[in-house]
C-alpha cells in the first residue's frame, strides 16, 4: 500500500530536502509508516520519535484531515492513498 508523507520546510532538511515522499507500507499503521520513514533518514525519524518510537508530544501528525491522537495514535490505520502531513508545533507567540 502506497501513503504520502508531507513536511514541512523545518524538517525537510533532514530528509535530503523532500517536501515529500512516497511510502510503501506493509504495516497499515503511522506507526509501520515511520518505521519506513525511520530506515530512510533516521535523523527525521529522531525528531517524531522519541528514544521508546512514541511519537514526540510537540509534533501533530494529521492522517488526511484527522489528528492521529484523536484516532488511535501510532496505531491510527492507513488506507491506500492516505496522506500523512506532519505539523510540528511551535512555541511562544
Amino acid at each position: 500500500m502506497r501513503v504520502t508523507v508531507l513536511l514541512p520546510r523545518l524538517l525537510r532538511e533532514h530528509a535530503d530536502g523532500a517536501q515529500r515522499m512516497e511510502i510503501e507500507v506493509q504495516d497499515a499503521t503511522l506507526g509501520g509508516v515511520l518505521d519506513v520513514v525511520g530506515l530512510r533518514h533516521p535523523a527525521l525519524e529522531r525528531r517524531l520519535r522519541d528514544e521508546s518510537r512514541a511519537l514526540r508530544r510537540y509534533v501533530n501528525f494529521y492522517l488526511d484531515d484527522a489528528e492521529c491522537r484523536s484516532l488511535d495514535g501510532a496505531g491510527s490505520r492507513v488506507r491506500e492513498g492516505t496522506e500523512i502531513r506532519i505539523i510540528p508545533s511551535i512555541a511562544g507567540g
